[in-house]
């Protein structure tokens, strides 16, 4: 018997985020890719495109909320007092999955490599719009549809970027 294993298919161009186990769909979310676009370079605000593995899953069992500044847990809950001491934070919340490429010179590598770029699929406020492109190059995804992906998905997930 061949092995199923799940993937995650990201669609920049609807803004959403499909879990697969082979041709089973197991969930489907609405998300929020770069305002600036597909692009792999470095410093571009892109969402990069192809291949990509999740490679460190963050967050754990952590509330939902939880605010992350350079990948740890500041062990604040995001809320309306934090947002207004911090307008215009891009907000990285709940939990962390993040990335890296596959394609050499595409998307691995040099100044296209995501994981150096540190572009996640991770949780954001609530009041963000989702099937809009607004993230600074991240998948930026409801915090309880985050959860929920989160616990289906282990280090290793392939993910695409199409």
């Amino acid at each position: 018997m061949p092995l199923i294993t799940r993937r995650i298919l990201i669609d920049l161009a609807t803004q959403s985020l499909a879990l697969r186990e082979g041709e089973r769909v197991l969930g489907r979310y609405r998300v929020s890719t770069a305002r600036n676009g597909p692009g792999e370079q470095r410093d571009s605000g892109c969402t990069p495109r192809g291949l990509h593995r999740v490679r460190i899953r963050i967050g754990a069992n952590c509330p939902e909320g939880t605010v992350f500044v350079g990948r740890r847990a500041t062990g604040e809950i995001y809320g309306s007092e934090l947002a207004g001491q911090y307008p215009g934070r891009d907000w990285v919340l709940t939990r962390i999955l993040w990335l890296t490429g596959l394609e050499s010179g595409r998307n691995r590598g040099g100044c296209v490599d995501t994981l150096r770029r540190y572009i996640y699929i991770h949780g954001c406020p609530d009041t963000e719009p989702m099937g809009v492109p607004c993230s600074h190059g991240c998948i930026r995804v409801r915090n309880r549809d985050l959860i929920e992906l989160f616990d289906l998905v282990p280090v290793g997930t392939l993910v695409e970027m199409r």
